[in-house]
């Protein structure tokens, strides 16, 4: 089933704000933040499942005549 405009505008939101958390990893030590490898692959596996369902068809708006 096709996402509406909201679901692809609420999906977009998400995925910039981790796109935002990602950047932001690269600026802290990973020495000092338990199991950082692990969060950096849960943000990536996010993003890339966000970017997939973004590729899915648009829903059709009904034709008006």
């Amino acid at each position: 089933m096709a996402l509406s405009q909201l679901e692809r505008e609420v999906i977009t939101d998400s995925m910039l704000k981790i796109q935002s958390i990602q950047s932001s990893l690269n600026h802290i030590d990973g020495a000092k933040v338990a199991a950082i490898d692990d969060i950096r692959s849960c943000l990536r596996t996010a993003n890339n499942s966000f970017r997939a369902a973004l590729r899915s068809p648009r829903e059709k708006k009904p034709v008006k005549h």
